[in-house]
């Protein structure tokens, strides 16, 4: 209802070589350019490390 402390998701790239770079990822969720409005924000990043290759599906 209020969007005013609402969460988004700008993007999922899973498989991602310990090697390089997220281009060799599998992208689940497609990138989007975050938009934000007059204030202060605060973008969250959460990576996992993976032990062992595994194929994560949507």
């Amino acid at each position: 209802s209020d969007p005013y402390l609402r969460e988004h998701l700008h993007w999922i790239v899973t498989d991602i070589p310990g090697t390089t770079d997220a281009t060799f990822g599998k992208e689940l969720v497609s990138y989007e350019i975050p938009k934000p409005n007059i204030g202060i924000h605060r973008f969250v990043f959460v990576l996992f490390k993976q032990k062992r290759r595994q194929c994560v599906t949507p």
